[in-house]
């Protein structure tokens, strides 16, 4: 048995409409027709009353009841008056109810059928009476004659003429509120017809149960989604695109999982103190595919579709965390570099060892000797250097491979001799992987920088590093600086070189310009900075500055 499947939301709303639109022109229609049968007896009253006193009050009547046979008279006055006034009945009658006139002669002479007493009192009254022409409205009003009350007059309407003249009305009425019903029908099947087409012929229920999933779908995933509409005002955002773009600071309460963060939702874009870049990406008009940019703590992957209709309403705004990716794209260009410096040495090893195995070939070992000897203090040195003032291993043997890849590239790269890093000072809340960030992305950089000097190819292209955890009030700080021996960065530029995409290299793609961005953030974000400034020597000098939070030392306990 096939389950019917309930009625959609357009059309349940159409067929609520429309019984309110007849119960509305129903009710209406049934108030006019009463309101109109109301009038039609008051105005059926006022016309008798006019018609019934005004024979009261003709000489004419009062001279005819003198008269020894008043209906003679009478008689042929009180029809031309009931035809010409239109009444069912005038009937004149002495002060005991006999008729002097009727419509019908044969009633000429019987007595009146109806109430009598308010007249006879010298009060003109009306009621709705069944007398001999069937049910009627009636006014009865005294004759006087020198204060006497001689006679009495009733004019009256039939309440089956009545009825024919409200039928009349009703027919009209009727027209009318059918016409109203029709139109009212027609206009509420249009507007349904467009809530069907909006709904796409979903019920209350569906409706409802796809709210539920869109909002599940919105806030399950890890993705930021967010949309604008066409002022630029953030229509709607997910929790990880709150979280992406740092503004979780803006909400207010834990929200009502509807995106709706208090302090976000209907504020402009610009308004959010986004970084320069990213508001400009999500105010452009144009569409906008992976576009890198940084936050203050993270690099996201912007996509934006302007959704149009004929207008710009609004865009749709997604955005992926390339973090982690970003740092372990560093982490691989630094294992690469390391590869490449030990391939590079072991070609030198060879060279060298062939060179050995010539001279003690030739007989000339002591020599032979001081060769080897010579390469090896060389190497050893920097080592030792390096491993004495660096406690930490990570940082270390980056500053070794470093210190291998720029002597391929012909720049000698030395740790001055205040470094100094003991085991132990560096927090677990700062991780290796921002170590090798902020260091690596120095020195490549500096190491870049020096292997091509501009106009200085009689300068020794060096880099000197210094790294150094020392004192300060309140705790400790971690000092890097990197010197290079390369052009250097003109005064002007010394901000401009820490925003992501600027660089003086040629354009590579979006990994261009991205390595000082990636060290301010990562400072920044642990509670430091990063400057740039001229060097004494001519060339960039890069300092970066991390506050230490003390490393709790382990208590023992006395027995």
């Amino acid at each position: 048995m096939r389950v019917p499947r309930p009625r959609s939301l357009a059309g349940q709303l159409f067929a609520m409409q429309v019984v309110l639109v007849a119960l509305l022109v129903a009710g209406c229609a049934t108030y006019a027709w009463a309101n109109d049968r109301e009038q039609a007896e008051l105005s059926a009253q006022r016309q008798a009353t006019a018609t019934a006193t005004a024979v009261a009050d003709s000489p004419s009547v009062r001279a005819a009841i003198r008269t020894e046979n008043p209906t003679k008279v009478l008689q042929p006055y009180a029809e031309r008056v009931r035809r010409d006034t239109g009444v069912t009945f005038v009937t004149i009658m002495d002060p005991h109810g006999t008729r002097w006139t009727h419509p019908t002669p044969e009633e000429i002479g019987g007595t009146f059928v109806g109430h009598r007493g308010p007249a006879l009192r010298g009060r003109t009254f009306h009621e709705t009476y069944t007398g001999t022409l069937g049910p009627s409205v009636r006014v009865v009003t005294p004759v006087r004659d020198g204060g006497e009350i001689v006679g009495l007059v009733s004019a009256g309407i039939a309440v089956e003429e009545i009825s024919e003249q409200v039928g009349r009305q009703v027919g009209t009425l009727l027209a009318v509120a059918g016409l109203a019903l029709l139109t009212g029908g027609v206009g509420t099947y249009l507007v349904n017809a467009r809530l069907r087409r909006h709904t796409h012929g979903m019920n209350a229920t569906e409706l409802s149960r796809m709210r539920d999933y869109h909002e599940a779908a919105l806030h399950a995933v890890r993705e930021g989604l967010l949309m604008l509409d066409g002022q630029r005002r953030v229509a709607l955002l997910n929790d990880g695109a709150r979280e992406l773009l740092g503004l979780t600071g803006a909400v207010e309460g834990a929200g009502d999982g509807t995106g709706r963060a208090t302090g976000v939702v209907g504020r402009h874009v610009a308004d959010l103190g986004l970084p320069p870049g990213l508001t400009g990406a999500l105010l452009a008009s144009e569409r906008r595919v992976d576009e890198v940019h940084l936050t203050d703590d993270r690099v996201v992957v912007v996509n934006t579709s302007p959704v149009s209709g004929g207008e710009q309403r609004g865009t749709v705004v997604t955005l992926r965390d390339h973090t982690e990716l970003q740092a372990l794209a560093g982490e691989l260009d630094t294992a690469r570099g390391f590869a490449e410096a030990l391939r590079s040495q072991a070609h030198e090893a060879a060279n060298r060892l062939h060179t050995v195995i010539s001279l003690i070939e030739l007989g000339r070992t002591g020599e032979a000797v001081r060769f080897a000897t010579e390469e090896l203090e060389l190497a050893q040195a920097l080592t030792d250097q390096v491993v004495a003032a660096v406690a930490e291993p990570v940082l270390a043997a980056l500053l070794l491979g470093k210190a291998a890849q720029a002597n391929e590239r012909g720049v000698e790269l030395t740790l001055t001799p205040e470094s100094r890093i003991d085991d132990g000072l560096l927090p677990p809340e700062l991780p290796a992987r921002d170590l090798v960030t902020v260091v690596g992305n120095l020195v490549d950089n500096a190491v870049e920088a020096s292997a091509h000097p501009a106009g200085a190819a009689e300068q020794p292209a060096r880099v000197t590093v210094t790294v150094l955890v020392h004192e300060k009030s309140g705790g400790h700080e971690l000092l890097v600086r990197v010197t290079d021996s390369g052009p250097g960065i003109p005064r002007q530029d010394v901000e401009e070189v820490f925003r992501r995409g600027w660089s003086t290299k040629a354009r590579g793609g979006d990994s261009r310009g991205l390595g000082l961005a990636l060290v301010r953030q990562t400072a920044r974000r642990h509670g430091g900075d990063a400057l740039a400034a001229h060097a004494a020597c001519g060339g960039a000098e890069f300092t970066v500055r991390l506050p230490l939070r003390p490393v709790p030392q382990p208590t023992g306990g006395s027995r």
